[in-house]
């Protein structure tokens, strides 16, 4: 990758880390398909921060929903038989989930209770949702990933409407994943985790899209996952097979890059902190959370519109 100017490289630190009492290793379905069938004991992702500063990350192949408050103490909210990924908050106490097993389900925060949002598309299964965004007039975009990848190129990108209308916006993608809207929701970014790259799709007035284009290319074993963007329109790529958070401008050039350990895997990012300045990052191999504080504040994510 050819670069005018070397981008500025930060460590991300510890927040906290998930207790000894929620560890229990052990091989599953989902670790045998999805981490060569080693035992382990928790894969966080999904970060999403609240109004009063507590971060909500899911734990995909355990079913379980943490709270950690801000001084990183940890507790268990919700917990089904399904593999929680991408999570928004639909309103102050709900959080919207999508949920590689059962589709996009919905958690209540006061009571820990689970019942379903959308669970299948016109009677078929999705291949796997994987993680979502909202925007400003009720939308929810969601991908749907699955096990898709270059052998593959299949994965879904839907919008529903707040009519209820299931739109298939992309359906040759090799792997979406992250997902997230530039700041004037003129541009939806998916990260595209097996072509090692994101992709930029403008989104038309009437709702209509065209010229979806490659925005961004990185490298490695394991390509972008999740996405964010701060205020300014720059553009965060979690990126787990280099332990990098790559933060973008609007040319696609990488002004930052925050590290973690090398050979873990950060998987997602969202913003918090009371000036949204605080970027937390999961490291889903070490079961860690891992923050930054950074120049340029996160976007707030709407809550959907009603």
């Amino acid at each position: 990758m050819f670069l005018l100017n070397s981008p500025v490289i930060r460590e991300a630190v510890s927040f906290s880390s998930l207790p000894a009492r929620y560890r229990h290793a052990r091989r599953s379905e989902w670790s045998r398909a999805n981490q060569g069938g080693r035992e382990i004991d928790s894969f966080l992702e999904g970060p999403v921060v609240d109004d009063a500063g507590n971060l909500y990350v899911a734990d995909i192949p355990n079913g379980r929903i943490f709270r950690i408050d801000r001084k990183g103490d940890w507790d268990v909210v919700a917990e089904w038989n399904g593999e929680p990924n991408g999570m928004k908050l639909l309103d102050p106490g709900s959080l919207l989930v999508t949920d590689y097993r059962n589709g996009l389900m919905q958690v209540d925060l006061r009571d820990g209770s689970v019942r379903p949002y959308l669970p299948r598309r016109n009677t078929e299964s999705f291949k796997g949702v994987n993680d979502l965004t909202l925007d400003s007039r009720g939308n929810v975009y969601f991908t749907d990933q699955g096990q898709t990848g270059l052998h593959d190129p299949s994965g879904r990108v839907y919008r529903l409407t707040p009519e209820g209308r299931l739109e298939l916006l992309l359906a040759n993608v090799p792997s979406p994943n992250g997902i997230v809207l530039s700041p004037d929701e003129r541009f939806l970014f998916v990260a595209v985790t097996r072509g090692n790259c994101v992709w930029r799709m403008p989104l038309q007035e009437d709702g209509s899209v065209s010229k979806a284009g490659q925005f961004f290319t990185s490298y490695g074993p394991s390509g972008p996952d999740g996405l964010a963007m701060d205020v300014d329109g720059r553009l965060l790529v979690a990126n787990p097979g280099l332990a990098y958070v790559w933060v973008l401008n609007h040319r696609a050039e990488p002004v930052e890059v925050i590290r973690g350990t090398p050979g873990h895997s950060l998987t997602n990012v969202a913003f918090g902190g009371e000036d949204r300045t605080t970027l937390y990052v999961t490291d889903s191999s070490a079961g860690e959370i891992l923050q930054v504080g950074m120049s340029v504040p996160g976007v707030r994510p709407p809550y959907l519109a009603k």
